[in-house]
């Protein structure tokens, strides 16, 4: 790659033009002595599918713990459009809008797809507590749940069980229950682990699906598919914002390139 002049970090995310509806500022986790996000200032524009990348060990994963609240910052500060969020608890952000895939979306084996997308709708309804409601009582639940799995191509495994589902259909229906939490943003992180090339071609289908709407933030090792998806991509390393912008811009810059050779990025 032809040497170009390195990129400035994170764009201002208070810049008047942009349609900001995450941000942080300055945003700092401290576990004993070693920082794992170290002064991270970045903004998420409405509408968009933002991907957050980097080596292993750069931050990413403790990143998206602060944004929905499994960690509370050592310092720095979290905005939801112009509300500060920092503090929040992590269940009334998930109600605010703010949605993360594969944590909160939990898939139980030992039910049908159909039961899981319920669920996930009683919590969302906060009666997800009542399993001993008759099924009467939660059958207007069903056309919501259904056109749910239909977003996401289940519509023919509606009574199949969750176990019986292979990986693939299994993370389909883990962003089903998801949406059912009725996200304004999407957190989705690493998407495709374990996922084979089929299944990989299909989820990132339905991610560009979900996303008509939506804004989704990502956190994803697999660069293709970053490529091909990302509006705008977030390099971290070593729990800073490393630089920030297209996939062709990041490929062109000497610091991002060195960032991966230099220590892998699997």
């Amino acid at each position: 790659m032809s040497a170009v002049p390195a990129m400035p970090v994170a764009a201002d995310a208070a810049t008047p033009s942009r349609d900001i509806v995450l941000r942080t500022e300055k945003l700092t986790k401290v576990f004993g002595g070693f920082k794992a996000v170290d002064d991270v200032s970045f903004a998420v524009e409405r509408g968009t599918i933002h991907a957050v990348i980097g080596p292993n060990g750069a931050g990413k994963t403790t990143l998206f713990n602060l944004l929905t609240k499994f960690h509370l910052p050592t310092t720095g500060r979290i905005f939801y459009g112009q509300d500060e969020i920092t503090t929040m608890p992590a269940d009334e952000t998930a109600r605010q809008g703010i949605v993360r895939s594969f944590q909160i979306a939990a898939v139980f084996p030992q039910m049908t797809a159909y039961e899981n997308v319920r669920l996930a709708l009683q919590q969302r309804m906060g009666n997800w507590y009542r399993f001993w409601s008759p099924e009467r009582s939660l059958a207007g639940l069903r056309g919501r749940a259904e056109e749910l799995l239909a977003a996401v191509g289940l519509s023919d495994f509606c009574e199949t069980y969750a176990s019986d589902l292979s990986y693939g259909r299994k993370r389909a229906l883990e962003i089903a229950t998801t949406l059912a939490m009725e996200p304004r943003i999407l957190l989705l992180d690493e998407p495709m682990a374990g996922l084979g090339h089929e299944d990989i071609d299909r989820v990132a289908a339905l991610i560009r699906e979900v996303a008509i709407g939506r804004t989704v933030l990502l956190v994803e090792h697999n660069l293709r598919v970053v490529a091909d998806l990302s509006d705008t991509i977030t390099v971290m390393t070593r729990g800073r914002v490393l630089a920030e912008g297209s996939y062709a811009e990041l490929a062109a810059n000497p610091a991002v390139v060195e960032a991966y050779m230099g220590t892998g990025h699997g």
